[in-house]
This record gives structure tokens, sequence and C-alpha cells, in this order.
């Protein structure tokens, strides 16, 4: 591919060939841009109002580079006749063709059965689209770490038609996933594709009158807000790092340009965490002294206590409920309670109002900012203030704030022994 010369004002001009109006683009857009602003000058050409720019439409555009989400095999052969660098940030199709960065979508399903299993479910189900690479990769690492974790046939799957190649009437999908809902023994985890695929998890439950989480703990990805919030219940769900691809994009197609060659392979980025709201916010548990000690933990999470003390209050051996949570919920009680106190953590470094790392330890328990950072990063793998770097979008030039995100869980969760449930 032949590399355009530098116009004469000395901007290099860029298409955005991005859905409007979807959950991330905001941050992209923002990852991208300020890339541009700190490595020359680039003019945008996007899409007017809310119409959306495809590579389709590009045809004839004479600039020198194209960001783009490519869904089917005709947007590849659009890009391919453009004759200029294209980079691609979607997932939806398995080899574009093209160099891309994108999320790590295996990640994304390890981390929701990672969060699912926390919840204390045993048995899973999966929403996915079918013929959708990002879909297929979140099923995968989703049902590997079930496997890995519990053993084979734990992990019932559900694939619909996608709406990028397939058009069908919308209702026939809603009565194939309710028959498929109503053929499964709850409790159980459910996780899907997308933040949309989960909505409609939770409003077939509705409509078959299953509760959310009680019955079906229900998970999604993208925090999209929108969805999320205005989900009955509210909908927790696998935040990714935008920004980070927005800055990765341009700097690829940066590369691209200036008539740099590039590895082949995808780029990938990790997620940044479960955004935890009602919809999974319980806890399945049937041994009566894990149930105890859960709820101590729950009921007095922001006190400083150990595991002594925490015997004291349920009145049972150390190595009789050290069973007993590895039964239950597969990790020792010292495990238990460092994780709920970093989730407690991580909902509070997501709400709109910031509090110093010294009070979000304290306000979780932990004696000292010292051993809060330990904790966290040991659970997490980064530490709080980076976790809570990457929930925020980055501020604007002018120093304008930005609320992050995140949206706290509510104080106390559910819980509810299993023994107690029917459909």
């Amino acid at each position: 591919m032949a590399t355009r010369s530098r116009r004469a004002d000395g901007a290099r001009h860029v298409a955005l060939a991005v859905p409007m109006g979807v959950a991330h683009l905001q941050p992209l857009v923002r990852g991208i841009t300020d890339f541009a602003r700190s490595h020359g000058r680039w003019i945008f050409t996007t899409s007017p109002e809310t119409v959306t720019l495809s590579v389709q439409s590009l045809r004839g555009w004479r600039g020198d580079g194209v960001i783009a989400v490519l869904l089917n095999q005709a947007d590849v052969r659009a890009a391919r006749r453009l004759g200029m660098p294209v980079v691609t940030i979607s997932g939806a199709l398995r080899h574009p063709g093209f160099p891309r960065i994108m999320v790590d979508h295996g990640a994304v399903g390890r981390m929701a059965a990672e969060h699912l299993l926390a919840c204390g479910f045993r048995r899973f189900g999966y929403y996915g689209l079918r013929s959708v690479a990002y879909a297929q990769d979140r099923g995968a690492g989703f049902q590997q770490v079930i496997q890995e974790r519990l053993g084979p046939g734990r992990c019932v799957v559900h694939f619909s038609p996608n709406a990028f190649t397939v058009s069908h009437p919308w209702q026939d999908e809603m009565e194939r996933l309710e028959r498929w809902i109503d053929s499964l023994e709850p409790p159980m985890g459910l996780f899907a594709a997308n933040d949309h695929r989960a909505r409609m998890l939770v409003d077939a439950c509705r409509r078959l009158g299953l509760r959310v989480p009680e019955d079906f703990g229900v998970l999604g990805v993208d925090n999209d807000l929108v969805v999320c919030q205005f989900s009955d219940p509210p909908l927790s769900s696998i935040a990714c790092d935008w920004y980070q691809i927005g800055q990765g994009a341009a700097a690829l197609l940066d590369r691209l340009m200036a008539g740099q060659a590039v590895e082949e392979g995808d780029r990938l980025v990790g997620p940044v965490g479960v955004v935890r709201r009602r919809s999974t916010d319980v806890l399945v548990v049937e041994h009566p002294g894990v149930e105890r000690a859960v709820r101590y933990i729950r009921e007095h999470l922001s006190e400083p206590f150990g595991i002594g003390c925490l015997l004291e209050q349920v009145r049972v051996s150390r190595r009789s409920l050290e069973l007993g949570f590895k039964q239950s919920l597969g990790c020792t009680p010292y495990e238990f309670l460092c994780r709920a106190r970093v989730a407690r953590a991580k909902d509070l470094l997501a709400a709109p109002k910031r509090m110093k790392l010294s009070e979000v330890a304290a306000a979780c328990g932990f004696t000292d900012l010292r051993r809060f950072r330990l904790v966290f990063t040991r659970c997490e793998g980064i530490t709080p203030a980076e976790y809570r770097r990457r929930l925020v979008i980055p501020p604007r030039s002018s120093g304008t704030d930005y609320e992050p995100p995140g949206v706290p869980a509510t104080d106390h969760g559910l819980y509810t022994p299993a023994s107690t449930r029917a459909r």
C-alpha cells in the first residue's frame, strides 16, 4: 500500500468509521483525539448528527487513514478498496485482514466466570451471538474457567442470530430466549455477550415470574449506563478500557500513515473490572456455618476484624468453617473476606463522589493504607489508584472533571440460602 504524502497544511485526514451512540464511543474517541493532539495535527471526518459513518460510505473519500468497525465481509471489501491505511477495533470478525486492537474477549469471559463463581453459583448459562467472533471468545473464556473450577457439564449455552447479518422478528428471539430460561434450574449465574443481551435475559426472567438475582444472577459487558441503570433490577456489567483501545488504534494508524511496518496479529487490551449492581448482588450458600459467617462479614465489612473474631461470632471450629467455605465458595474464609473488602473498595472507587484512598481503606475495614494497597493489588493485579484511573474518562485539557462510569452497588447485598429458593 502506497504511503500518502502529508498535505500542504501539515494535517492528517482521518475518518472514524464507528457506530454513533454506542456505550464506549466517548472514551474511545477521547483516546484517539488525545493521541492525535500530542502527535501532530489530525483532521477527523465523522458521521453527521447521529448517522453512522460506515466504511462502505467512504468510497471516493480522499483521506489519509481510517479507524473503523468492520462488522461483515462487505465492510472488509470496502476497506480494501479505499487504498489507504485502515485500523479496526472490532472483534466481530475472526480474521478481518487489517491491523487490529481490541478488547481481550477471552479475558472478559474469564472475569465473568470468576464474578459469578464468587456469588456462590454452581450452575451457569451463557447467552451469545451466532457467527460473531467476540461472542464466541467471551463464551469460551467463561466456560473454560467454569470447567477448570467445577468440572464439565456445569455450563449450558444459548446462541441467537446476530443483528449484524440476520434480520428476524424481535419477538421470535424473545420467545426462544424465554423457552431456554424456562428449561434451566435455578439458582444459576447467567452471562451475556453484551449489556443489551443481558437486559433481554432480565426481561425474560421477569416475564416468566423468576427473580433476579435470587433465581438467576445476570451479568453483561460494556457497562452501558443507559442499559444498566434502566434495567430492573440494575444490571451488573464488565467495564472495558476503551480509552486505551482508542489510544492504541490511533498510535497504530499513525505508524501506518507514516509508512512504517507493524507487527502482525491482534493487540489485546484487558477489561477493567466488574461494576456490580443489583442483578448479581447475591450470594448462594447452603452450609449454615458459612451462611452465618457471610452474613456477619457483609454486615460488619467496614470494621477491622479478622478470622479469629469471625470464628467467635459463628461458633464453629476453624477447620469446619474452612471446609465449608471451600465446598460452598471455593475459597478460604480469609480469601472471601479479602475479596469482599476489595469488592466494596471497587464500588467506592467507582462512585461519583471521589474519596481519598485512605478513606476508602477505612470504609472497607482495612487497618491502614499500606495493607489496603497490598490486598487490593493481590486480588485485582493493579493498585487502587490505577483501578480508579482506568474507570475514569480522562479529563479534557482544560481541566474539566469527568465522573467515572461506575455506579456503586447497594450497601447490603442480597443473601438467600439456596435451600429456600423455589421457581
